[in-house]
């Protein structure tokens, strides 16, 4: 199986905390093809230790044309309001964080996701031969 790199970006985003104030924090997107569902999006804060999150793709792309997602992780993008952001909600035992992200970024990201595994091609990048052993192997 060909060996394709890796997509990262970097983007600012805001951590809303409430109507009138906001945190910028910054967010890593990282697409690795060798597990072609999913996009890790870490956050890095100036206090904490950058905390990571896991995404479908499509959760990230469907919120681009709507409302996506339910339960601890929503998307939905705000471009049709005349707003260029598209907004995350992500939900822990923790508290629940609502994230303000540069819409155009994230299509920017996905496009080059996409160039390297178009959607619907997903599983043909898995080694579903190491994943049925990666089951057994944890009995």
């Amino acid at each position: 199986m060909e060996s394709l790199k890796a997509v990262m970006q970097e983007m600012a985003v805001q951590l809303v905390i409430s109507r009138t104030y906001s945190l910028s924090m910054c967010m890593s997107l990282r697409y690795e093809p060798t597990d072609p569902y999913v996009v890790r999006a870490t956050f890095f804060t100036h206090t904490d230790e950058p905390t990571e999150w896991v995404l479908g793709r499509d959760l990230l792309a469907d919120g681009l044309r709507g409302s996506a997602g339910c339960g601890d992780i929503r998307v939905w993008s705000a471009v049709g309001r005349g707003d260029k952001a598209m907004y995350i909600v992500l939900g822990a035992p923790a508290g629940t964080a609502l994230l303000e992200v540069p819409v155009q970024d994230v299509k920017t990201f996905l496009e080059s996701t996409e160039a390297i595994v178009p959607r619907g091609t997903e599983s043909g990048r898995i080694d579903w031969d190491l994943e049925v052993a990666n089951l057994f192997a944890k009995g």
